[in-house]
């Protein structure tokens, strides 16, 4: 999925910014009062972009106001998406492992997520683990959201976290270090009745 996004990212800022060189060129160059192709509709220091009859021809049609006010939600929907998409990527995908060879291997990093999770959730006291990883590839780190039950201790529990999960991570991706934020949240439990 990031190689997508990478990808449609480059082609989008590619063409965008095509477009606005040549529409930028060519207003700057007719203003500077150089000569166009006979095709560019626009050609002398007097003209404007939307003539009074351009701008009242399909006015009275009904089709017209449904038809660019479903354009420009559409646009406005696929601006969000992309701008969502890029507040998602923060998550490493891949982190870099010293193999010994000097040539490295790659570790997937939803994998090494899933193993932290796994072993953060397996706790005493825990009831959910949400590891994501962050940072540069080599030189990551972790963010744990522990959802806490309601008996455990906090204290005791992120000592384990960070003697075994953590530390196993750790070991396991041959990283010096592997710093984390952690954030524990109690689960939500109704009080007990004492009789």
């Amino acid at each position: 999925m990031n190689g997508v996004l990478r990808s449609v990212n480059r082609v989008l800022l590619g063409l965008a910014g095509l477009l606005l060189i040549i529409v930028g060129g060519a207003v700057l160059a007719v203003g500077l009062g150089a000569s166009l192709p006979s095709w560019w509709p626009w050609d002398g220091k007097r003209d404007v972009l939307l003539s009074e009859a351009d701008r009242d021809r399909w006015r009275d049609d009904g089709w017209w106001w449904p038809t660019v006010i479903a354009v420009l939600a559409v646009l406005v929907v696929l601006a969000l998406w992309w701008l969502l998409a890029q507040l998602r990527r923060a998550r490493l995908s891949e982190v870099l492992v010293d193999s010994g060879d000097g040539e490295g291997a790659v570790l997937r990093g939803r994998a090494l997520e899933g193993v932290l999770s796994d072993e953060a959730g397996a706790l005493d006291g825990v009831a959910r683990a949400q590891v994501a990883l962050l940072g540069r590839r080599t030189a990551p780190r972790t963010r744990v959201r522990l959802l806490m039950e309601p008996h455990a201790a906090p204290e005791q529990t992120l000592r384990v976290l960070s003697d075994e999960a953590l530390s196993h991570a750790r070991e396991s991706a041959g990283l010096a270090e592997l710093p984390a934020e952690v954030r524990l949240k109690a689960v939500k439990h109704r009080a007990e009745r004492v009789t």
